[in-house]
């Protein structure tokens, strides 16, 4: 696990330069660091630099820059390759040199070309030269669990695994996006392949960037809408066959993903994808496997027992740490140093903890994360199928509140919430996307008006009609495996865990069984109302069911409290008329009103659509990111 950057320029940049940028990931890659600098037709100069985090092959032949034996590939490389040792196998003929993963994506490019990348199951962010070709490809593994950004300017491109780098090369101007905000805001993530600044871009998931001449041209080798499309049209329609064939794939992606030469443990939640995952390879290790958990002072949402009591039915070796809010506040503060653009799900506080505590023993850990999104495990997933079963009345509703002569009544407006979000979810584009009552209006108000010539994203993704699915709830979960799962929870994850150069694995975003999934009828996912059901079955077989049912709870941050406490001066200061004026990005008068209606409510706006922490939350961090990272980059 690394962090890898570099660039193709005419532009001079020293190796000093190339240095420093390569240092602003020291926290990615402590173990070991290479820079080098090659000639490319056309004047240009390619630069490619990477920070090691030693997994597999601790030797000094894991180093990187990584050559072939023939001098014609370089190769920067962040992640990992779990069937190298398979490839390699096939690869026999090349004169391997070391034994790491990186060497086997040079033999395989060799060998296969860029068709290659269709061989690897792994998790990868990948800086290719060709000196033959003349050309650099950009390569981000299938689901996105690596990043990859890329600045591309007057056919020069310089690319990083974080925004960090890429502020740091020179004659970089950082000019935020103003057409993201109000989306970022809605969302609270940026998702691929946009970014907070201009002409700066997120490689998307599953894509390759090739740079030759001066002209980049991107291509999918793999997509969600493609895989599903594929796959569903061969279903497996036995249950037992399903579940058995699922069952055989997982073991094998927890069993591929605990080879490493440096010790290894599981995040243990006691929900169902961490459990799983934890029994699936403490089967697999002849010796008890660290497990690591966090636990709250608050016992609303305090999961600590159940991790607790799963790790003692399984053997594990479990560490537990018990956290309070003042641990979870020092955290706030150190949100925009790793998470270099505005990122705001909260959850991050909590993630980043866990794995602070992770990396006190182990420098690999295994995940639960994808599970919800590839086995329908979100409460959302509950009212997407409701709403589909209303939405014919709820087109009524609409059509009769729109009705000449009642129009000027206002009788929608007067609607219990839940009937308005109803009627009002007419959008074939963003049909699943419902729910958030005046949310869209107000994150698109809070935004300043747009230059000329450049437009706002809509703050839903407007592009529900190009999966081929006629059920909402697998066209939510479609739509989440684009969007929430690369842009949030998986960008969430490698934020937290390589802040304390920690590798995380994600065993059920394994290739493999995303692309079984697909083959698996959802109603034995949405069995009866119950969610994840297969993989609820699965995790049967490993753990009783009385120490796994129980409801969802996920990792819980009293935002309403801290905005309005500890953290009420900080967000009156970033809603201030001269600190909003000086920027020029944000609708200062509705803000201010936003913010003083917010702090002024309280809960009294809990279930009617009018609480909207989430928009402060959101605004809050957009603040303190532009005041830690962009006004001193400017400084």
């Amino acid at each position: 696990m690394c962090g890898i950057c570099g660039y193709i320029r005419r532009r001079e940049v020293s190796p000093g330069q190339l240095k420093k940028m390569n240092d602003t990931m020291y926290h990615r890659g402590p173990d070991d660091s290479g820079e080098e600098f090659f000639g490319m037709a056309g004047g240009y100069r390619v630069g490619l630099a990477q920070r090691r985090l030693a997994i597999m092959d601790l030797s000094a032949l894991g180093h990187q820059p990584m050559h072939s034996v023939d001098g014609r590939v370089v190769v920067v490389y962040n992640g990992e390759i779990y069937n190298f040792r398979e490839l390699r196998e096939e690869l026999a003929d090349y004169p391997f040199r070391s034994d790491c993963d990186t060497e086997v994506i040079i033999a395989a490019y060799l060998k296969w070309g860029i068709s290659c990348l269709n061989r690897f199951n792994g998790m990868f962010a990948i800086a290719l030269f060709d000196r033959e070709e003349e050309a650099v490809y950009l390569i981000r593994d299938r689901i996105g669990k690596k990043p990859l950004y890329y600045w591309y300017e007057q056919e020069e491109l310089v690319f990083a695994s974080e925004l960090k780098p890429i502020m740091a090369c020179p004659d970089f101007h950082a000019e935020i996006d103003r057409g993201v905000l109000s989306r970022y805001l809605f969302q609270q993530y940026i998702n691929a392949p946009e970014t907070v600044y201009e002409n700066v871009y997120k490689l998307e998931p599953g894509t390759v960037l090739k740079f030759h001449g001066g002209k980049i041209t991107t291509r999918s080798y793999w997509s969600v809408r493609e895989a599903y499309a594929d796959a569903s049209g061969q279903p497996v329609r036995s249950y037992e066959e399903s579940k058995e064939r699922l069952k055989a794939l997982l073991q094998r992606a927890v069993s591929l993903r605990m080879i490493a030469d440096v010790p290894l443990g599981v995040f243990l939640s006691g929900g169902y994808d961490s459990s799983l995952v934890t029994a699936m390879a403490q089967a697999n290790s002849g010796k008890p496997v660290k497990t690591f958990s966090i636990g709250f002072n608050e016992e609303s949402y305090n999961e600590a027992p159940y991790a607790r009591a799963v790790a003692d039915y399984l053997g594990t070796a479990h560490t537990e740490l018990m956290i309070d809010e003042a641990d979870m506040l020092r955290m706030v503060e150190s949100i925009p140093e790793y998470y270099d653009e505005p990122f705001a799900d909260p959850s991050q506080i909590p993630t980043m903890l866990v794995c602070k505590l992770a990396r006190e023993q182990v420098t690999v850990a295994l995940s639960g994360d994808g599970g919800d999104e590839f086995y329908c495990g979100y409460n959302i997933y509950d009212k997407v199928a409701q709403a589909q079963k209303l939405d014919t009345m709820g087109g009524l509703v609409h059509d009769l509140c729109n009705m000449p002569g009642i129009r000027r009544f206002g009788l929608e407006k007067k609607l219990p919430f839940k009937v308005r979000v109803i009627a009002g979810n007419r959008d074939r584009e963003t049909k699943t996307q419902f729910g958030a009552g005046n949310y869209p209006g107000m994150a698109c108000a809070m935004v300043g008006g747009m230059p000329s010539g450049k437009r706002a994203l809509p703050v839903n993704y407007p592009v529900e009609s190009s999966y081929p699915v006629r059920d909402w709830q697998i066209c939510r979960m479609l739509l989440d495996m684009d969007t929430y799962l690369p842009g949030d929870i998986l960008c969430k994850m490698d934020r937290a865990s390589m802040k304390y150069s920690l590798e995380a694995r994600c065993p059920i975003l394994d290739p493999d069984v995303m692309d079984f999934s697909y083959r698996i009828p959802h109603e034995y996912k949405f069995a009866a109302g119950n969610k994840k059901h297969i993989l609820k079955e699965i995790a049967y077989d490993y753990i009783p069911r009385e120490l796994l049912e129980r409801p969802k709870k996920g990792f819980g941050v009293p935002l309403d409290k801290w905005l309005r406490g500890p953290l009420k001066e900080q967000l009156l200061y970033y809603a201030d008329h001269d600190v909003i004026e000086r920027q020029n990005l944000f609708d200062e008068p509705y803000v201010s009103r936003m913010v003083k209606s917010y702090l002024e409510t309280g809960d009294r706006g809990r279930g009617t659509g009018e609480n909207y922490s989430g928009l402060i939350w959101a605004f809050f961090v957009f603040q303190q990111w532009y005041t830690n990272f962009h006004e001193q980059s400017n400084k």
